[in-house]
């Protein structure tokens, strides 16, 4: 999610039904993996149905709001819930985790181990995302900043997937994450099985070379850097999925044709990245369509990605964020319970006849009282129990899975 609001989100997962079924979450001794198109856990097939709070690192590194953290995973984990996105970035900003580059603020450092405890603790599995292509807690926009304070000559943001200095301040960050020892549970980021993917980047993209060119080469790069540092973890790019030029046709799948220098099939068959993703947002792509316009495009977004990664990456996909904004025109919360539904059931779909959908990751939850952090996507699942239901009802459904 493009996240250009201020404020941090206390999100917890306040889920209404006591929630018999829930999809297996960490277990045993071995990390995640796959076998074709499918997650594979200690030797069985894994679905996932879980939950994006991005704000888990900056409220656990507070002794005030830490036990926020702990009761997220707590109501996720009797609602079936097993996996969670967070972000392992914030760069130079108010309380920052990277106060400049490679300086680390220890206090931001132990609310993340604290987060990768308590999801541990849960059974809940992690992806962590290492920096952020939109300006909020700093971004790339940060990293071109810092190398501008170095001497750097960068004309905007987008060099920073190209400049050498650039790029040196984000390998550094990604082996001051992966190697990181957890001061709580004393393991290594790097060997914690709780960890379920690295996530290269939120949403980037690179609009200044639609070509795709220099995202690529960036995606290779850094994708082969992570491995050689880690190579017990999955690893995905954190791609909202638009489509670039390297098979002829696709790019007309992109909410107006947009190309933003990203690019679905090659990004996703760099040989070192494990899986896909897509995020859904119609209301913002598609601002002037209609419901019935927005419905359609949903469905064909899904489908498409689903599609592809069956038959040209074959490897696995998620829906990595999508939700249903109370800002949007008509909103209602029936509305959300419905879209929430449809997603569900494509996802089940593709599972249960043998696809690559392998899960979805919804954006984003709130804890009551979070009314000033807004962004109109926020779930409070305590005070909307129709909306709990339809979450649990999916953790059910692939639980049942084989």
């Amino acid at each position: 999610m493009c996240l250009k609001f201020a404020g941090l989100a206390l999100v917890a997962l306040l889920i209404w039904a006591n929630c018999e079924a829930a999809v297996p979450g960490v277990g045993g001794s071995g990390f995640v993996g796959t076998n074709g198109i499918h997650f594979v856990a200690n030797g069985k097939p894994l679905y996932l149905n879980g939950f994006n709070a991005y704000w888990m690192m900056y409220l656990a590194s507070y002794p005030s709001t830490r036990d926020k953290v702990a009761s997220a995973f707590r109501e996720a984990a009797k609602n079936g819930m097993n996996i969670a996105r967070t972000w392992s970035f914030s760069d130079g900003v108010d309380r920052p985790l990277q106060t400049t580059p490679g300086v680390y603020n220890e206090d931001m450092f132990k609310g993340l181990d604290y987060v990768i405890s308590e999801a541990q603790r849960n059974g809940v599995y992690l992806i962590l995302s290492l920096v952020n292509n939109w300006n909020a807690f700093g971004g790339r926009n940060q990293y071109v900043q810092w190398a501008r304070n170095s001497g750097q000559s960068l004309n905007n943001d987008d060099e920073f997937f190209t400049n050498s200095v650039t790029k040196g301040y984000y390998k550094n960050h990604i082996k001051a994450v992966l190697t990181r020892k957890n001061t709580i549970t004393g393991v290594a980021y790097k060997d914690d099985p709780t960890i379920f993917a690295w996530e290269l980047m939120n949403e980037p993209q690179c609009q200044s070379d639609p070509s795709g060119k220099s995202l690529q080469d960036w995606v290779r790069e850094m994708a082969a850097y992570v491995k050689s540092i880690d190579s017990n973890h999955m690893l995905e790019v954190g791609l909202e999925g638009f489509y670039g030029q390297s098979v002829q046709g696709k790019q007309q799948n992109n909410p107006g044709g947009l190309l933003v220098g990203t690019d679905f099939i090659s990004n996703n068959q760099v040989p070192q990245v494990d899986f896909a993703t897509i995020h859904i947002y119609p209301e913002s792509w598609l601002p002037s369509a209609s419901e019935g316009e927005q419905a359609a495009f949903v469905d064909k977004w899904v489908q498409v990605h689903i599609q592809d990664s069956n038959t040209i990456l074959k490897k696995p996909i998620i829906l990595g964020e999508f939700g249903k904004s109370s800002n949007s025109s008509g909103y209602t919360l029936e509305k959300r319970d419905s879209y929430f539904g449809r997603l569900y059931d494509a996802i089940y779909t593709s599972a249960s006849n043998g696809g690559s959908c392998a899960g979805g990751i919804f954006w984003q939850l709130f804890a009551q009282g979070m009314d000033t952090f807004s962004d109109g996507y926020e779930v409070i699942l305590e005070q909307n129990p129709s909306t709990a239901s339809i979450i649990a009802g999916q953790s059910r459904n692939m639980s049942s899975l084989p």
